[in-house]
């Protein structure tokens, strides 16, 4: 499956936002249905993935340090490593780790498998 930013890139951008609304101005981001109705996963792994997804589609990569991710929700650093190994276990997300002192790389799934599973789900 290919990465989105790239296609997003070609798109001629048409729209220009005018506002002094800061939600507008921010943007939003959209989160699948199925994340959302997903009753095994938490509500803070689902907030976790939310971000992954902002982050991605806003710069085309994912690679938030957990720090900073745990800043931009307002929890802890171990709480957010508990949420993304609780996204890493559901086939969620796949975790590129580069080494002591680099953030990881985060692989957003929307085909997602089973962790150790050849079957999609």
């Amino acid at each position: 499956m290919d990465h989105i930013g790239p296609q997003l890139e070609k798109i001629e951008q048409n729209i220009k936002l005018n506002t002094a609304d800061p939600v507008a101005r921010d943007g939003f981001t959209q989160v699948p249905n199925f994340i959302l109705r997903n009753p095994d996963l938490s509500v803070g792994a689902k907030v976790v993935y939310a971000m992954f997804l902002s982050y991605a589609w806003h710069n085309s990569l994912c690679y938030p340090g957990q720090t900073r991710l745990a800043r931009d929700i307002g929890m802890t650093q171990p709480r957010v490593a508990q949420l993304i190994g609780e996204l890493e276990d559901a086939g969620l997300v796949a975790i590129e780790r580069r080494g002591q002192g680099k953030t990881n790389v985060y692989t957003i799934n929307f085909v997602v498998k089973k962790k150790g599973s050849n079957t999609k789900v």
